[in-house]
């Protein structure tokens, strides 16, 4: 007998399998919840009170002493994090950076790092007492005690070795008596300076020698202002500045020398000082081409090793001597006017912000600083000299220049003298901070390519008279930042502990120093003319920052 199911039995059943597949085998639809994961590092070095982190512009974090931190908000996997300081320590003073802070949360993040510590000044060595006489110890060899004077509107180098090289300024000698013209040639190597060559007492002439030809009793005279650069082989140049020369006459010069293997040759220029400029054709080099005797002019070495050499105070053409604007290039042993003109005193023609044109060209000044970017390109800043109006007498400018491919760009600040700095809050870059107008700066360029500068004699955020600054900044992408130091004139030095590092150390204001940036990435200020930490003077302190 078969045992046949009934049809209706058999739809039945696969209703009631239908059904149950339909609720999910009694399972439940809820959406499970996203994981979360937290956001968090380590704070150090933090002595001053008032910092606050935020992430992703928000999720603000105030964090009051060293150690981990965790923000309040987790966020899903897969989204992203960006943290920030959102405001910098103060009582003191201190400028956080982050480091590993943004990334695509995955985990629990718990290594991005907040370094406070950085951004701060040690003081190491020299005095902290103003008008110092130098300590020369035995020509050639290095020790602890051992010293350059007081001085300002050196010249320095740094050479393969990492070591810093330092000519003449305008200063104090071994005897202290008197500040005069030096002609001293000194290294700084391993925390001791070595007295390498020249005199030990000022204002001495130049030994020139026979053209071309380097020798051991070879040297220039005492000076100040000088501009000096390092060809592709590693020579060293030095050009001009005011000072001592042959005749023991004092005035600009426009001597050339250059330096290697322990000798000086002077290589082009006179023997005696304020000559005028030999300007030639524009864009023409030629043997008898010279600029005229200046001092406190811009230079740089562009990456072929050709020098370039803008403005100062000298000698024109026809031998009037003030502010120049005059732009020349140095290669293969001839000189080249390249812009500018050859007489002094020269307005600026800036044109329109941001555009290069043929007929741009800074106005005439000295005490400029000029850097060049990763590009090639060379940047201008400030000095002292003529605006747009082409005011007599001229003023301090902070005007903000470009230079590539033959054309001037006038890039940022002013095109009227005398400008007040806008500081806005330290540490925070914003379109409209800038410095006040100023010359004879110190500019560094850190290991990422930011361009950092130190004091000078100009403006503060108040617009009061001109006087020595100690303000330092940032340039980083088009912005300016004030970093450190005061937004107001004639600061005081805070020397603390003798190569101790503290928030609350601070160089004082000055103007005409040297600076430098080692093998680490760490600057390094010597000297200028400004503020100890008590009084005004000529200075042979030396400062170390880690950016």
């Amino acid at each position: 007998m078969r045992d046949n199911m009934n049809p209706r039995m058999l739809l039945l059943i696969v209703m009631l399998l239908l059904g149950f597949s339909a609720c999910g085998g009694g399972g439940s639809s809820t959406t499970p919840p996203p994981i979360t994961y937290t956001i968090g590092g380590s704070v150090s070095a933090l002595s001053g009170s008032g910092l606050v982190l935020q992430d992703n512009g928000g999720d603000n974090l105030p964090v009051s002493a060293d150690g981990t931190f965790t923000f309040r908000t987790a966020l899903p996997s897969g989204s992203t994090y960006k943290v920030t300081v959102a405001v910098q320590p103060s009582s003191p003073a201190q400028t956080c950076g982050v480091t590993l802070g943004s990334g695509t949360v995955t985990a629990n993040v718990t290594n991005i790092g907040v370094d406070c510590g950085h951004n701060e000044w040690t003081w190491e060595g020299g005095a902290n007492a103003v008008n110092q006489a130098g300590t020369y110890g035995t020509l050639g060899t290095p020790a602890p005690g051992n010293v350059p004077g007081a001085r300002s509107g050196s010249a320095i180098w740094t050479d393969t070795s990492g070591s810093l090289w330092l000519f003449g300024g305008a200063g104090y000698d071994s005897t202290g008596l008197v500040a005069g013209a030096l002609n001293d040639l000194w290294k700084y190597s391993a925390g001791e300076w070595t007295w390498m060559g020249g005199a030990n007492v000022v204002n001495q002439a130049g030994t020139y020698g026979t053209l071309g030809t380097p020798a051991p009793g070879n040297v220039p005279g005492a000076r100040s202002g000088p501009v000096i650069w390092t060809d592709a082989s590693g020579n060293v140049w030095l050009f001009g500045g005011v000072g001592i020369d042959s005749t023991g006459t004092y005035g600009e010069l426009d001597d050339l020398w250059t330096y290697s293997a322990g000798q000086w040759a002077w290589m082009g220029g006179a023997n005696v000082g304020m000559q005028k400029g030999t300007y030639g054709t524009q864009g023409t080099p030629a043997p008898g081409n010279i600029p005229g005797a200046r001092a406190f002019a811009a230079g740089w070495a562009d990456a072929s090793g050709n020098f370039w050499l803008f403005g100062g105070a000298g000698c024109d053409s026809v031998g009037n001597c003030s502010d120049l604007n005059d732009l020349w290039k140095y290669s293969a042993g001839e000189w080249t006017w390249m812009s500018g003109a050859n007489v002094e005193n020269q307005a600026g023609t800036y044109g329109t912000q941001g555009t290069p044109a043929p007929g741009n060209v800074p106005g005439a000044r000295d005490g400029a600083i000029a850097w060049t970017d990763a590009s090639g390109n060379i940047w201008l800043f400030g000095g002292l000299g003529y605006d747009s109006t082409g005011t007599a007498g001229g003023g301090f400018l902070n005007d903000l220049w470009k230079y590539s491919a033959g054309e001037w760009t006038w890039m940022g600040e002013s095109n009227v003298a005398n400008q007040k700095g806008t500081y806005g809050t330290q540490g925070v870059p914003a379109p409209g901070n800038v410095p006040g107008a100023r010359s004879k700066s110190v500019i560094l360029t850190d290991a990422t390519g930011n361009v950092w500068l130190f004091g000078g004699f100009g403006y503060d955020s108040t617009g009061a008279a001109a006087q020595a600054l100690n303000d330092l900044w940032k340039y980083s992408a088009g912005q300016w930042t004030w970093m450190g130091g005061s937004n107001v004139i004639n600061q005081l030095g805070t020397y603390g502990n003798l190569g101790v590092p503290a928030p609350g150390n601070v160089p004082g204001s000055r103007y005409s120093s040297v600076g430098w940036t080692d093998a680490d990435g760490n600057f390094w200020l010597f000297s200028g003319y400004g503020f100890s930490a008590a009084t005004l003077g000529s200075l042979n302190d030396v400062w170390k920052f880690e950016p």
